[in-house]
């Protein structure tokens, strides 16, 4: 098994905050703690040191632009890796060859990416990006293919229905290319991962459900002559007894405000995204039934778009959550919590161990 971290770059603190967006934050009030490259460095020196391997940055219309923010991150850590996400089409992929083989020269071979198609036609129509669902995830599939043949370095034409490149290929080849990560609940978005990416991303979702995306995922890799990697987003709260993390996760819906909760769930109607719609049907929008598995609560998911999802209870519990899902076949697992700092260590310090001594034993 993998773990991972996030960092933060809308801001931090210690209420659930919006990964992308400012919907559902608290009208005049900024973050309770800026997302300044000294405090993101703090938070990914705090990943580095607990354990993870790597560091997922957030891509949208509220985040400071990725590849930018990790670029400057990088300068103050060592090892960890930089887990940048992306849209495919917003920039040309013969420009974004150049630009991550920068980067991953630059931090010595770092740099990992995730492929972000998009799931708001209101944010898309706002860049200027007019297609609809699966256009965007034929733009994807181009695009991937564009950029692999881009780090090649061959001189290489393509003709696509959203790309024409003559005569492409980086002066000097990329021989540390990074990996692909991505997600989609929906069949356009499982045909690109079965076919483009090397680690198929899911948000959390009760066990029973993951295991049928599991299967139906290996089923189109297989169909290609490939293997997948497989991967899921989930939040921790975490505590040394299950009562300590109930009463966390207590505190942080009595922070979530009717408005915001309403705000946000109009936000998510209004999205083509097939998981964000998965992420809404496990609570409906109400607060009243949360708890949707052993340890899994949906509470995240009232205010916070795309992984909505946490797991709560004792480090016992949670470790055993875990490798419920790794059981079902989940080789990495991208976690985070509130604030990012603190939790950094925290599951560091009290659950990682645990986990790596199951891996071990096993």
């Amino acid at each position: 098994m993998r773990f991972h971290w996030f960092l933060p770059t809308t801001g931090d603190g210690h209420q659930v905050r919006p990964a992308t967006t400012t919907t559902g934050a608290d009208p005049g009030r900024g973050p309770d703690r800026p997302a300044t490259v000294s405090y993101l460095s703090q938070v990914a020196r705090a990943a580095e040191e607990s354990g993870f391997g790597a560091l997922l940055t957030p891509v949208g219309a509220g985040c400071p632009d990725p590849l930018v923010v990790c670029t400057a991150v990088a300068q103050h850590t060592a090892r960890i890796k930089l887990l940048v996400a992306f849209r495919p089409g917003f920039t040309l992929p013969t420009v974004f060859a150049q630009q991550t083989q920068a980067l991953q020269e630059l931090t010595g071979g770092r740099l990992l990416l995730n492929a972000v198609t998009g799931g708001d036609p209101a944010e898309q129509r706002a860049y200027g990006d007019f297609l609809d669902h699966d256009d965007r995830y034929a733009r994807t599939a181009e695009y991937l293919q564009v950029l692999r043949r881009s780090w090649a370095g061959a001189p290489f034409d393509f003709v696509g229905d959203h790309f024409r490149v003559e005569g492409g290929g980086l002066q000097r080849p990329l021989a540390d290319q990074p990996e692909i990560y991505f997600g989609g609940a929906s069949p356009a978005a499982e045909r690109v991962a079965a076919t483009h990416a090397d680690v198929y991303l899911m948000w959390g979702e009760p066990p029973a459900a993951i295991a049928d995306r599991v299967a139906r995922i290996r089923a189109a890799a297989a169909g290609e002559g490939r293997t997948l990697r497989l991967g899921i987003r989930l939040h921790v709260i975490a505590r040394e007894t299950a009562e300590e993390a109930w009463a966390e996760a207590d505190r942080l819906l009595a922070r979530m405000r009717p408005e915001q909760i309403a705000a946000a769930q109009a936000r998510f109607a209004r999205m083509d995204s097939v998981g964000q719609q998965r992420m809404a049907a496990l609570h409906d929008g109400h607060s009243a039934q949360l708890t949707i598995a052993p340890n899994l609560w949906a509470g995240v998911g009232l205010v916070r778009e795309g992984a909505g999802t946490a797991l709560v209870g004792s480090y016992a519990e949670v470790e055993e959550r875990i490798r419920e899902y790794a059981d079902l076949g989940i080789d990495e697992f991208i976690l985070s919590g509130w604030p990012h700092l603190e939790e950094a260590y925290r599951v560091g310090e009290y659950l990682l161990p645990r986990l790596v001594r199951a891996t071990v034993a096993a």
